[in-house]
């Protein structure tokens, strides 16, 4: 599987999303901290944290017996230049704006 398969892998389930959302507000956490407020068991965190640092989405720092995780946002900004940024950037804001406009009834 190559890097770009693996990111979308990866981001194709809501759990490792919620889990790199995490990170993104407070980097740096362990799996402990990770865990709590989720409805998921340790090891369920932990094989979507594998996965994700297999994506290179999630890169980790030992720290003393802690494993603390950080979110790694360049494979997504990369397929984010791929993918959205090869189509131009104005027309895709401009039609935003317009679907914007017509849902609130100002356009």
């Amino acid at each position: 599987m190559d890097a770009t398969d693996a990111v979308f892998r990866a981001l194709a389930d809501s759990s490792r999303r919620e889990l790199l959302d995490r990170l993104h507000a407070d980097n740096g956490q362990s799996l402990g901290q990770l865990c709590e407020r989720l409805a998921m068991s340790r090891q369920a965190v932990s094989k979507h944290l594998g996965i994700l640092e297999e994506a290179n989405l999630v890169a980790t720092v030992k720290r003393g017996r802690e494993k603390l995780h950080y979110l790694n946002p360049v494979p997504i900004h990369e397929i984010g230049e791929r993918w959205i940024g090869k189509f131009e950037r104005s027309r895709l804001q401009a039609l935003s704006d317009m679907k914007k406009a017509l849902e609130t009834g100002e356009g």
